[in-house]
């Protein structure tokens, strides 16, 4: 059991592991053990998540969510299998979590009057500096 919160744990039947090799430090150890997990999610067979939250965690897995709609986590980072696994049961964990976060609505907002007035000014400011830069010509002198 994977728990996100107090209210959802993600049970081991919906996650898929597989064990692969990884570099990193180990010696020669690495070369010969299959330390390394990648963890497999498969978002819309969950019947824990709730519908927002499916929609969300798709949108923020981002590279890791493949074409068949499964979040991919790889941990390699450790030397030992079980604290890989965990990492990576960690970073889905966290990823849902994310997920189950309402986002607060956008509501629109537009530049006061006196902001429109500091742009232009300084606009108008800057234009006549490099004015000022521009080399005489000898009629004007």
């Amino acid at each position: 059991m994977i728990e996100v919160n107090e209210h959802i744990t993600i049970p081991e039947e919906d996650v898929e592991e597989h064990f692969i090799r990884c570099s990193g430090p180990g010696g020669q150890h690495v070369n010969k053990s299959s330390t390394g997990v990648q963890l497999r999610f498969d978002v819309e067979a969950s019947t824990v998540i709730p519908g927002f939250a499916k929609a969300k965690l798709k949108r923020i897995a981002g590279s890791r969510l493949t074409s068949d709609g499964e979040v991919v986590i790889s941990a390699t980072n450790r030397r030992s299998q079980k604290a890989n696994r965990e990492e990576a049961q960690e970073r889905l964990a966290e990823l849902v979590r994310k997920a189950l976060v309402v986002d607060k609505p956008r509501r629109k907002s537009r530049p006061s009057y006196a902001a429109k007035a500091r742009r232009l000014e300084g606009k108008q400011r800057r234009s006549e500096t490099k004015k000022n830069r521009k080399s005489v010509r000898k009629e004007d002198y």
